[in-house]
């Protein structure tokens, strides 16, 4: 008869538990998984199932329940880590949305608003077109198993534990928010530049002929050459997001102790 005693199922549930708690984290804030296009339900089974397959392969804290004190505040870490990985990436496309928006503004098409499915709320079309465009990029890119291997590779590199992320991890995530601000510019700097160039025309224009109605003429050449604009700079979307991609993982391995 097999006999399995309190500490020995403690700890089969500990090494199981605390990777579905960090992986699962994750999954709730990185962009694609946590789409509100994705159930919750299957983030879970996917979280769940990975949990199952890495914990054989990953060192376990000695000695520690899941229920003590020790146990609830390796809980929390595994929230922290889980939760910061996810956003690091999250706010890589966020840069994106943001850089479309301005652009949008440039065009006159801020009030054309559409359901954005990753966030699940309304934005700015142009802005949703350009997250669509980088997940197809990030998807073909095998982003999504990038992200896995970091998740798993990371408990080897930050093993599971009571010390987590730590001052200097925590401070690296909200140093990677300026990211945020000089993503969008990248993306939106060429479009709002050439944008800027047409305004100053029709300017010039209103001047040398005050009779010339700029809002009939003006709006749907602006739309135009915006267009344009779009067309002429999606080669330089992909590079500039592989460019960032490849610096977003870079800090992900960072943090995951690699």
């Amino acid at each position: 008869m097999i006999t399995v005693t309190a500490h020995q199922l403690n700890a089969a549930i500990g090494s199981v538990f605390w990777p579905f708690v960090r992986i699962g984290s994750c999954f709730m804030v990185a962009p694609v998984f946590g789409s509100m296009s994705v159930p919750v339900q299957l983030r879970i089974v996917l979280a769940g199932a990975i949990a199952l397959l890495v914990a054989p392969l990953i060192p376990q804290p000695i000695g520690v329940t899941p229920l003590s004190a020790a146990g609830v505040l390796i809980t929390v870490q595994q929230v922290i880590i889980g939760v910061a990985l996810g956003f690091c990436l999250r706010i890589l496309f966020t840069a994106v949305s943001l850089g479309g928006q301005l652009i949008a503004n440039s065009m006159g098409l801020s009030m054309a608003f559409n359901v954005d499915p990753l966030e699940g709320e309304s934005t700015p079309a142009l802005g949703q077109l350009y997250t669509v465009l980088v997940t197809l990029i990030f998807l073909l890119l095998n982003g999504d198993l990038a992200l896995l291997r970091i998740l798993v590779d990371g408990f080897r590199t930050l093993p599971i534990g009571v010390s987590g992320l730590g001052g200097q991890g925590l401070w690296t995530v909200v140093s990677w928010g300026s990211a945020l601000f000089s993503g969008a510019l990248a993306v939106a700097l060429p479009g709002v530049t050439a944008l800027l160039v047409t305004n100053l025309a029709f300017g010039v224009m209103s001047r040398a002929a005050p009779a010339m109605n700029l809002f009939a003429v003006g709006l749907p050449i602006t739309l135009v050459f915006g267009l344009l604009v779009i067309i002429a700079g999606l080669p330089a979307l992909e590079s500039g997001f592989t460019r960032l991609l490849g610096e977003t993982f870079l800090l992900l391995r960072h943090l995951s102790g690699a």
